[in-house]
């Protein structure tokens, strides 16, 4: 069990309580964890685009918070709900839901406004997702998954994010994945823009 919740040296790693929350007893190794999030992970994204033909908003904290409930919530109790602690990356916890709210006002403005074209909105939501970092895990993959459903739900397909480039090594893909979190970080989207397409 001692590989269970071992993560990449950037990733942010659970505090104990937070890994007293695995829900299912039979998860013993972290390629275990790994298969039960990823199933878990289909259906929360089967879900969500069964309900896109909806005029349900996503751009609200409702949405997000269901999303990745729906997305995680078979493997971890705390699934949907804001971290409480602070992390390597984020804001405050104290912060989360005003800045969850402030960041969809924005959005949705862009996408009323056209501020930029729709691939830039869908990844700046992105990315402002992952740099609030709202919840204890998964923030990543939820923030994926609400940029792809943005961008469908304005007309473009979704993301490869990384996937079509021809990347094998899962490394060298997080490597490239992180490095154009930072250059955005450092208001540069470009690399990030790239990557999701690639």
């Amino acid at each position: 069990m001692t590989d269970l919740f071992q993560e990449p040296d950037d990733a942010t790693p659970l505090e104990p309580e937070e890994r007293l929350g695995l829900k299912q007893s039979w998860i013993t190794h972290r390629s275990d964890l790994n298969e039960a999030e990823q199933d878990n992970i289909i259906k929360g994204a089967a879900w969500a685009r069964a309900r896109r033909q909806r005029n349900r908003d996503l751009l609200t904290p409702d949405f997000a918070n269901t999303l990745h409930k729906r997305m995680f919530g078979d493997v971890w109790d705390w699934a949907g709900t804001y971290r409480l602690t602070e992390r390597n990356i984020g804001i405050e916890a104290h912060r989360i839901a005003n800045d969850l709210g402030m960041m969809f006002d924005a959005v949705r403005y862009w996408v009323d406004n056209k501020t930029f074209p729709s691939d830039e909105i869908a990844v700046r939501l992105h990315h402002r997702l992952v740099a609030i970092h709202p919840f204890p895990n998964g923030n990543g993959r939820h923030a994926r998954m609400m940029a792809d459903l943005l961008i469908e739900r304005l007309g473009g397909q979704s993301f490869m994010w990384g996937g079509g480039g021809g990347l094998h090594d899962v490394g060298e893909l997080r490597a490239q994945y992180i490095a154009a979190l930072r250059a955005a970080d450092n208001h540069d989207i470009s690399l990030l823009l790239q990557f999701a397409r690639a």
